[in-house]
């Protein structure tokens, strides 16, 4: 079940139930595609097997993108946005996404607000971080939090093959600011000591005289060690721990 598609399925197959709703249209690449003038950058949802086959679908059927509206609500993509909206006959606006994506419903609102527009827009929370605001847990934590959970235990299972060497393997976790998803990976613990033995959040400052300690002091009594840290490691002072090696390599 994918949860970016199954809120995509709510949300079209809503619509096109309604008999006020005439058409339901998806952006291809949000905003940013929604104003990209040399495509067409929308296609209209029908009800036919391709919608349920969506539901249950991984991927993004739609895409994604990275565009950050202005703070600035005087910005001439404002209006333009919403000269597209009137174009396409638009009374409702689902934006579906995280943090970034909620910023962009928040502006879009605050806009609508300015100029009186009627249109209703509405964000649809989702973010396999399970980092929003007012939220208990975000649609996509939890089938993210699984498959980390699972790919963390085919991963210590491989490490166990070679028992008769010690071994350090460690894997970095997506996770910038918010640990939930690394933590998921306790989930791959099949009894007490198991791997992964040794987890590093963002939430908690990262040591790496004390990190190389524990592992030191593991591997006495596990010849296989897997370690699972966030992306977002830091010394406690807002240094992110990939920073301190941008010296000696390159991504």
């Amino acid at each position: 079940y994918c949860c970016n598609h199954g809120s995509l399925y709510g949300v079209v197959s809503e619509g096109l139930a309604n008999p006020e709703i005439d058409n339901v249209i998806g952006m291809v690449n949000g905003i940013e595609g929604f104003l990209c003038r040399s495509h067409n950058r929308h296609g209209t949802f029908k009800e036919n097997g391709e919608l349920e086959r969506i539901r249950t679908t991984p991927g993004s059927y739609l895409g994604s993108c990275r565009y950050k509206l202005p703070e600035d609500l005087s910005d001439p993509v404002y209006p333009e946005l919403f000269q597209k909206f009137t174009e396409k006959e638009i009374s409702y606006f689902f934006y579906i996404g995280g943090n970034d994506s909620m910023d962009t419903v928040s502006k879009l609102s605050r806009y609508a607000a300015t100029v009186g527009s009627d249109i209703r827009i509405i964000g649809v929370p989702k973010t396999i971080d399970n980092d929003l605001v007012l939220t208990d847990h975000t649609p996509g934590y939890g089938s993210a939090a699984k498959y980390v959970a699972s790919t963390v235990r085919e991963i210590a299972i491989d490490a166990s093959v070679y028992d008769n060497k010690p071994s350090v393997t460690i894997v970095e976790i997506m996770g910038r600011h918010a640990g939930w998803l690394t933590a998921a990976s306790v989930l791959a613990r099949k009894f007490e000591g198991d791997n992964p033995v040794l987890i590093y959040l963002p939430e908690v400052a990262f040591s790496p005289d004390a990190f190389i300690e524990k592992v030191k002091e593991k591997l006495t009594k596990t010849s296989n060690l897997v370690v699972c840290i966030s992306e977002g490691i830091n010394d406690g002072n807002g240094t992110f721990v990939c920073e301190l090696a941008s010296d000696v390599g390159t991504d």
